[in-house]
């Protein structure tokens, strides 16, 4: 019997990308029309989603000890998406909270900014906090208050950093949502952090989330770097990540190793 299957659905049914959409005439067919339709409204939705604080605080909380709570100068959700720099800079009373946290000698600060998808950081962040935590533990690092950043884009977490004394920050934050992707997780690292550095000076793990780089496997990445740019005194561009080729030839230090 003929398959009249259309070929190209093996692949379509292998990944949430939009490929293989077919057409109708000069257009798509309904289907693929409906679920465009779909996945914007879910991105959509997803950068307006409010942050489930008291829940993530308490994960937080759970793996790393008691966390504060900070704001940008961006108010609310429409001045946020209308004034990028506002998010990028810490609300009067965040900074004086800080301050008083200050600890000479911490090695790494985390931060969890809501960022463009609240979503990505309530499905996503706890549980790589989790995968994280046994690997900074082996690396033996003095690690500052971590801290939950309302209204957050990635620089911010440059301020904070510093305001905390420490060498270096790394800021988990939803990503901008996209048509196959309303919930993805992102880090960006850096060492010497402080007001005015730019994505350069930054490294970035993208594309946290169930269909995309797991827990485990991240958590390796975030903790290879941290190492390295300690080791180094270095982020950025002039940091590059090896951490698939210490993996590959089966080179990597034990503690750091994705969980099997």
């Amino acid at each position: 019997m003929t398959d009249l299957r259309d070929p190209w659905r093996t692949l379509s049914e292998r990944t949430p990308a939009r490929i293989a959409l077919g057409r109708a005439g000069a257009s798509l067919p309904t289907g693929e029309v409906l679920r465009f339709s779909l996945a914007h409204a879910q991105a959509r939705d997803a950068v307006h989603a409010p942050l489930a604080l008291e829940e993530l605080k308490k994960g937080v909380e759970e793996v790393f000890g008691p966390a504060l709570v900070v704001e940008s100068q961006a108010v609310d959700r429409s001045l946020y998406l209308r004034r990028p720099d506002l998010g990028r800079q810490l609300a009067e009373p965040g900074r004086q909270m800080l301050r008083s946290a200050r600890t000479d000698g911490a090695d790494l600060a985390i931060v969890i900014g809501d960022g463009l998808s609240a979503r990505a950081v309530n499905e996503h962040a706890v549980s790589l906090l989790s995968a994280l935590k046994p690997r900074l533990d082996a690396l033996q690092l003095n690690l500052a208050t971590p801290v939950i950043a309302l209204g957050a884009r990635v620089a911010l977490g440059d301020e904070i950093g510093a305001l905390l004394g420490a060498r270096a920050v790394a800021m988990l934050i939803g990503e901008r949502p996209g048509l196959s992707s309303p919930d993805s997780l992102g880090v960006y690292f850096t060492y010497a952090p402080q007001t005015g550095r730019t994505d350069a000076e930054r490294n970035c793990i993208s594309n946290i989330r169930r269909e995309g780089l797991a827990y485990d496997p991240a958590a390796f990445k975030l903790a290879w770097i941290v190492r390295e740019a300690l080791r180094r005194e270095l982020s950025g561009v002039d940091l590059k990540d090896d951490s698939d080729k210490l993996l590959e030839a089966g080179n990597a230090p034990p503690v750091l190793l994705p969980e099997r």
